[in-house]
């Protein structure tokens, strides 16, 4: 008798005979292995990582459709915790593991959910490419620039739908915004803002305590550099520190640059970064990044300024009451707005089901649309190109240029608050050694991401 093998062993072995002789690439719409797959089948999926993001966006593919077969966290009880969650949800229990190279060699996991802290985003992407898995990956997907690039070679090489999870791109009103836009309506264009104005308090470590039962500490680290456990680090102030982040700019503020790029026409990416700013408000505490932070970013035909705050009290992102009913923010304290200066007209675009309005002089509003929050069509939108191969609408090529002007603006800050011009061609930094040093980090032992993926 013929020994049995797994659906993706078959599908994987239909694909590579009908793709012999053709180059697989980022863009590829060839036969791969789910080109066979049903419009109504399930993606089987693995989550990793099981804080609090991972358990929102899990819970919206499962209702989406897909069947997580699989869950990780390097934390017992977290992972207790998603299992007891995804059984209740879907109704089938997942199997579980501390260690996601389980996941990896997992021959039935069709693609991976990766919510992980920033800095495991971009080598938990990779070693699932790798082992030809489909990604979809928290924003930001790396911890540097150097990291997105070899995301897009992984990619690109094992032909993998990477979709990020800047869902803005998914969402019907800022596709319209977008058009508005191209229209000419707004006019000339020659300055973008955009907001991260949000409040905040000062952070401290706390005291240090032994690590407890059930976490895997050093697995918890990766890459990063190894440190002491502090709950408060493990509990989410890893934000606060450039070992695993980028700071609330890399994280929140993600969402509404590259949904800024994107009614822009995608430019790319700029010829000179500027920052400045520092720990102004909340000085002596343990935290590293900076609670006031103004960058300007140079493009041919226009300036974009990134304005990011962690203090103001009164400033708030769009609430759930504007974002599921027919309204719009009060623009003026909205923490998270674009607003757009056209040379006839002014727009206001707000992220994550916001909406968007057009107005002049004296704020006449011209025109308006509503949003709504774009997760679940993101969601469908990558369960879709897993099963088509289509381009994702977030793929890691797409988020590049975001994603690096992030960390272009961390790193001016840290070189000194210096203006930096960025070669887009060799992708480094002009005559600045000293900035061309944080383009990658140095990786402990057994967590290197390789040169050669």
């Amino acid at each position: 008798m013929a020994s049995s093998i797994s659906r993706r062993e078959f599908l994987s072995k239909m694909g590579k005979s009908v793709t012999v002789g053709i180059s697989a690439g980022l863009l590829s719409t060839t036969f791969t292995p789910y080109s066979v797959l049903g419009a109504n089948e399930s993606v089987n999926m693995a989550m990793i990582g099981c804080g609090g993001r991972g358990k929102v966006v899990v819970r919206g593919l499962i209702e989406e459709g897909a069947n997580i077969s699989y869950v990780c966290d390097v934390h017992q009880d977290r992972l207790d915790g998603a299992v007891e969650l995804i059984t209740n949800v879907q109704g089938r229990k997942p199997k579980s593991t501390q260690d996601m190279r389980h996941i990896f060699d997992d021959t039935d996991v069709d693609a991976v959910l990766i919510t992980t802290p920033d800095h495991w985003h971009a080598l938990a992407t990779i070693r699932a490419c790798q082992a030809e898995k489909d990604v979809y990956v928290e924003k930001p997907n790396s911890h540097n620039i150097w990291e997105s690039l070899q995301v897009i070679k992984a990619a690109k090489k094992y032909n993998r739908i990477v979709q990020v999870g800047t869902q803005n791109r998914s969402g019907n009103y800022n596709m319209a915004a977008r058009e508005y836009i191209n229209s000419g309506k707004l006019g000339d264009i020659h300055l973008v803002e955009v907001y991260n104005l949000k409040p905040g308090n000062s952070f401290y470590l706390g005291e240090q305590k032994s690590i407890p039962g059930g976490l895997d500490w050093d697995a918890w680290l990766g890459p990063a550099h190894k440190q002491q456990y502090y709950e408060r680090i493990f509990s989410g102030g890893w934000h606060h520190f450039w070992n695993f982040s980028g700071g609330d700019l890399a994280d929140d503020a993600s969402h509404q640059l590259d949904l800024s790029l994107m009614l822009m026409g995608d430019p790319g990416m700029p010829k000179s970064i500027s920052c400045s700013g520092g720990r102004l408000a909340h000085k002596g505490d343990d935290s590293e990044v900076p609670d006031v932070q103004m960058v300007s970013y140079q493009f041919d035909d226009y300036v974009l300024m990134l304005e990011h705050t962690d203090y103001p009290r009164y400033m708030q992102k769009t609430t759930n009451t504007i974002r599921r009913n027919d309204a719009l923010p009060y623009w003026a304290q909205n923490a998270t707005r674009i607003q757009i200066y056209g040379s006839d007209l002014l727009m206001y675009v707000g992220r994550h089901g916001g909406g968007w309005q057009v107005v002049t002089s004296g704020g006449e509003v011209v025109d308006q649309m509503y949003g709504r929050p774009p997760d679940r069509s993101h969601e469908a939108n990558f369960l879709e190109c897993v099963k088509t191969r289509k381009r994702p609408n977030a793929s890691a090529e797409t988020l590049h240029p975001a994603i690096s002007m992030l960390h272009m603006a961390n790193i001016a800050y840290r070189v000194g608050n210096q203006k930096l011009w960025f070669d887009a061609v060799n992708q480094n930094f002009m005559n600045n050694d000293q900035a061309n040093k944080l383009f990658k980090r140095q990786y402990r032992k057994g967590y290197e991401i390789p040169e050669n993926i």
